[in-house]
């Protein structure tokens, strides 16, 4: 079973929200890092970055980060972790650093996303923009920017396609 719950035009909204967001909460920042998750957490923040850029308040830069060292689950995942690389080419230090992702559920791929980025350096600040929200929560993590809230089952899952992986933009809620 499969149920839309962000179609495109839904989905681009929802994107444009966050970034306007984005922007409102951080009013003295010259510049927000925006650091996407591996591998749709990218993919969102390339969306949200274009669109803080083209907002014009405040400069925006985009890199990515692999949590695959990070994660507190690597010894159940595989023996020897495929590692993809960290692109960031831009200083965190004394920043803001946003870090997006396209799902929020136990909240221990935020907690190694946040290992990742203070490996880089000591941000002023990480902040947390999520597409979908779909509680659940193993951890005390929260997101400060939620461009939905999708209460879920266990037996649930959400699928969110980007352009770069899928060719569409959507959300849907899929049945295990």
């Amino acid at each position: 079973m499969e149920k839309i719950i962000l179609n495109e035009k839904a989905t681009r909204s929802a994107i444009m929200r966050l970034s306007y967001e984005i922007v409102e909460k951080n009013p003295s920042a010259k510049t927000v890092c925006l650091i996407g998750i591996r591998r749709r957490g990218v993919s969102l923040a390339k969306m949200i970055c274009e669109n803080i850029n083209n907002i014009g308040e405040c400069k925006a830069l985009c890199g990515e980060v692999d949590i695959s060292l990070y994660r507190d689950d690597l010894s159940e995942k595989a023996k020897q972790p495929i590692v993809n690389e960290t692109a960031v080419d831009f200083p965190v230090e004394n920043q803001t650093v946003v870090l997006v992702d396209d799902v929020l559920y136990t909240g221990r791929t935020a907690r190694a996303a946040i290992d990742a980025v203070m490996a880089l350096g000591r941000p002023a600040k990480i902040q947390l923009c999520e597409l979908i929200d779909r509680g659940h929560r193993e951890l005390p993590i929260r997101a400060d920017f939620v461009g939905k809230n999708v209460p879920t089952s266990a037996a649930e899952v959400i699928r969110v396609k980007m352009p770069d992986y899928d060719n569409a933009l959507c959300v849907n809620l899929e049945s295990k």
